[in-house]
């Protein structure tokens, strides 16, 4: 059995065109590992509590396609094949942490495989997900967008 990859290609909207980046997905044994690598991430200086912080999701959507008031509204909601509450979404994803405008992480999730998520896309919001507010954790707009492909 051939195992499937999978990559995003991140791209900031218009008034975060700095963000770039990639997002990989890697099916193993014991679930999928992503690792992203973004820059040009806003880096907020002087706030020490949250300022660094951005949502990280898998929305269902297939398109990073939008409208003024959205840049990313074909993104739509947070993948979630189950109806879970949120933070327990299949899309939901560890928060990234920003280091001046950097964010690197890796994670091994099992709440999706990698054939589950192609032709989705993964959104960076410019706010920390709180983990709590329904239906999609508070996480602010979205910023950076990008179609999970198969590599």
């Amino acid at each position: 059995m051939t195992r499937q990859n999978a990559i995003a290609l991140i791209r900031g909207d218009r008034d975060h065109s700095a963000v770039r980046g990639t997002v990989k997905f890697t099916q193993t044994n014991k679930g999928v590992m992503v690792s992203a690598n973004i820059s040009g991430l806003p880096f907020r200086s002087g706030e020490t509590c949250g300022g660094n912080v951005f949502g990280f999701h898998i929305h269902v959507g297939k398109s990073c396609k939008g409208d003024k008031t959205d840049p990313f509204a074909d993104a739509m909601s947070h993948y979630n094949p189950n109806g879970c509450d949120h933070p327990s979404h299949s899309g939901d994803l560890p928060p990234l942490f920003g280091n001046k405008g950097y964010a690197q992480m890796s994670f091994l999730t099992d709440r999706f495989t990698v054939d589950e998520i192609i032709g989705r896309v993964v959104i960076i919001h410019d706010r920390p997900d709180d983990f709590t507010t329904q239906p999609s954790g508070n996480s602010g707009r979205k910023i950076a967008c990008g179609t999970i492909s198969p590599m």
